[in-house]
């Protein structure tokens, strides 16, 4: 028997096509919206050399320089912002806002004046740049400042990803650890870990992905070596939209490969959701 008022019923199954009619057509702009620039994008490259282009010395430089500095830039959030998101999802302290605010300022600050910031701390007439410089490491106009502007404005995706993945954990599972002898760095690293490890792995993709894809912090810091982006402008200077198409390509693929690494990888384990 069916009842009208209820969801099974004739009168839901009916009413739910109206209700969504109206969300429906407002998300079907925005996903035209995003749609329409990657055909446009994609239809102009069959007039374009694409794999000539990608074959000449200066692109192969530029991908060989993104493919080194984004996982290095990776690596350093990780390692240095996994134990931070776990202090944030399971401490209070004075100061926390601040440490908080620290994390999401390089996401809501402009890269570009990120970079200006950067610059400020570590150029090359900045004591800590000048030391460096002294000491054969330069941290502009090298690898290593197309690390720290990637680290800079990429680092929280792994920090504000990974702390949700700690705050799902049920801290009893931790007490737990605790209880059977384990020690705090002990238990984070067998209990909490694993067990936040598709929050963290999505941060890492993130993160990954918007360290390879810097432009604005990279173009103050180290404009020189070219990263992929860096390239792509100096290419679009030079001879517009068709210039670009290739290494937008190949950018465009790894970004790609990350979103799908982000599907396959992204969801927190089903455990914590127990």
């Amino acid at each position: 028997m069916s009842y009208p008022d209820r969801p099974g019923g004739r009168v839901g199954r009916a009413g739910r096509l109206p209700e969504l009619l109206v969300p429906g057509l407002l998300g079907a702009l925005i996903l035209l919206f995003f749609a329409i620039p990657f055909a446009a994008f994609l239809a102009r490259t069959g007039a374009v050399g694409v794999l000539e282009t990608l074959a000449t010395p200066e692109a192969r430089v530029a991908i060989r320089n993104s493919l080194l500095t984004a996982p290095v830039s990776t690596a350093i959030a990780t390692v240095l912002g996994v134990p931070l998101a776990y202090v944030l999802a399971r401490r209070s302290f004075p100061g926390k806002r601040l440490v908080e605010a620290l994390v999401i300022l390089p996401l809501i600050v402009p890269p570009v004046v990120g970079g200006a910031m950067l610059l400020t701390a570590v150029g090359r007439f900045t004591p800590i740049g000048a030391a460096a410089a002294a000491a054969g490491m330069p941290l502009t106009d090298s690898l290593l400042g197309v690390i720290l502007a990637q680290t800079f404005v990429a680092a929280p995706f792994v920090i504000i990803t990974a702390r949700a993945g700690f705050g799902a954990i049920d801290e009893r599972l931790e007490q737990a650890s605790r209880s059977l002898g384990y020690g705090p760095l002990a238990t984070f690293w067998n209990v909490s870990v694993p067990l936040a490890r598709g929050a963290i792995v999505a941060g890492i993709v993130l993160t990954f992905a918007r360290a390879i894809g810097e432009f604005g912090a990279t173009m103050m810091v180290a404009y020189n070596p070219r990263t992929m982006p860096t390239r792509i402008w100096v290419e679009f200077i030079a001879g517009g939209i068709d210039a670009v198409v290739p290494l937008a390509l190949a950018l465009l693929g790894i970004t790609l490969a990350v979103l799908a690494a982000v599907q396959r990888f992204g969801r927190v384990p089903t455990v914590i959701d127990r």
